[in-house]
């Protein structure tokens, strides 16, 4: 091989590097171009006020719905307040890593995940409901089932008379470890028809090897009755709970309608039928 064709090579591989880092860049630009121009719609629609700091007061509902009142004490009041972190907060992962938002998330939940890859999908779902009871004091509902026997381990039993927040984190985690989409999928209740969501309702697949499960954190409906929803997730490997958008309807973004068929969320799809509750 002669100099002249060694020199031919070594260019033709620094122009087709040159190439992919400018088609990465331009990647990149095009995910950013398109999360800025779904902020503007959201802003423009008036469905969002970026410096709020929880899920009712950060997103307003569509024209002519309004939010489905709910007692004090109700699962869905807690969801709705939910903290968030500043607008346009990066997902963090469980190791501190960044997962790129593209146009996957809206907001960012304001709720440590612990260092260990433990807080996937159904996992947050759990976490969310078990923060919730123990807010409200109800220790002896604060039980979820393991995999491997379908039987409930209790939080009160697992505490052993220390009822502190920082042995309810270890009992979540050692929740997190033998639960997963099949076992609460198991213990949630089915609801019969979408039209019938409740906040704090959850979307859930058991699959194989995988499944996935999102939390509806708001409803809202209008005067004929037709309702809207709002989707909250974890994923894998764990990382913070999410606001997610919804790319088929971005008018309505981050609103869900309810309707009966499939339900394309940003990294799962999902069926109507896949709607569960916890029994309370």
């Amino acid at each position: 091989m002669t100099k002249h064709s060694i020199k031919n090579i070594a260019l033709s591989l620094f122009l087709a590097l040159v190439c992919f880092a400018c088609a990465n860049e331009q990647k990149q630009a095009s995910n950013q171009t398109s999360k800025l121009a779904f902020q503007e719609d959201l802003q423009a629609e008036n469905l969002i006020n970026p410096t709020e700091k929880t899920i009712e007061t950060r997103f307003n509902t569509p024209k002519n719905y309004t939010r489905i009142p709910l007692e004090a004490t109700h699962f869905g009041t807690y969801l709705r307040k939910l903290p968030l972190k500043p607008f346009n907060s990066i997902v963090k992962y469980y190791n501190g890593n960044e997962k790129r938002n593209n146009n996957v998330y809206v907001s960012v939940v304001d709720m440590e995940i612990g260092t260990r890859d433990l807080q996937q999908c159904a996992d947050a779902v759990m976490r969310l409901r078990g923060e919730y009871l123990f807010a409200h004091k109800r220790l002896n509902d604060i039980h979820f089932n393991f995999l491997s026997d379908g039987k409930p381990r209790y939080f009160k039993k697992y505490a052993n008379g220390d009822h502190s927040y920082k042995k309810f984190r270890k009992y979540m985690n050692y929740i997190f470890a033998y639960a997963n989409t099949a076992s609460l999928r198991k213990e949630l209740v089915k609801v019969t028809d979408i039209k019938m969501i409740e906040v704090g309702d959850v979307f859930i697949q058991q699959g194989n090897p995988f499944g996935h499960a999102v939390i509806v954190v708001d409803v809202a409906k209008n005067e004929h009755g037709d309702k809207i929803f709002m989707l909250a997730q974890s994923y894998m490997p764990a990382q913070e709970t999410q606001i997610l958008v919804n790319r088929k309807n971005t008018k309505i973004s981050p609103w869900y309608e309810a309707k009966s068929g499939t339900i394309y969320t940003p990294e799962w799809t999902f069926e109507s039928t896949d709607l569960r509750r916890f029994k309370d």
